[in-house]
């Protein structure tokens, strides 16, 4: 298992082929909702690739939005999932975030992954709204205290 920043158009063709896969064929999100002006290597948003032997099985993209790393796309192919590639994923987009001088995360979790994320550390900050017909709460976590003591 590992997690790599995106820096090749091949490796961001993977991740947005995971997206589609996931949100688009599994969960029924529109495609015109799935992809972004975002999605391209142009150091506004920082993509990753997680990895189980060797194949590209999971995505997540991080970027700043009002002093918070935003995570977002986070998904794993069905497969794939149970495998311990959820932390993997945050973990890796919690370091770029931290490397990019955030001291705050959040991310929008699908109301069915509100414990996964309360594990990893993230408070519920919200009520639940709808995204793409699909429940979400905003969570949030302070990674200050993280990267001060690496």
């Amino acid at each position: 298992m590992e997690a790599k920043k995106i820096t090749t158009t091949d490796e961001l063709e993977q991740a947005l082929h995971i997206r589609r896969t996931v949100f688009v064929e599994e969960q029924g999100v529109p495609l015109d909702d799935e992809y972004d002006e975002l999605d391209k290597l142009d150091g506004k948003c920082e993509h990753i690739l997680v990895y189980y032997h060797n194949e590209p099985v999971g995505t997540g993209r991080v970027r700043s939005v009002e002093g918070y790393g935003k995570l977002e796309r986070i998904c794993i192919l069905r497969e794939y999932r149970k495998f311990g590639l959820g932390k993997v994923i945050i973990a890796k987009l919690e370091e770029i975030a931290a490397d990019r001088g955030d001291l705050k995360v959040k991310l929008h979790g699908q109301t069915h992954a509100e414990g996964f994320y309360n594990k990893l550390g993230y408070e519920t900050a919200s009520d639940v709204f709808m995204e793409d017909g699909i429940a979400h709460v905003l969570m949030v976590k302070n990674i200050a205290e993280k990267s001060q003591s690496s």
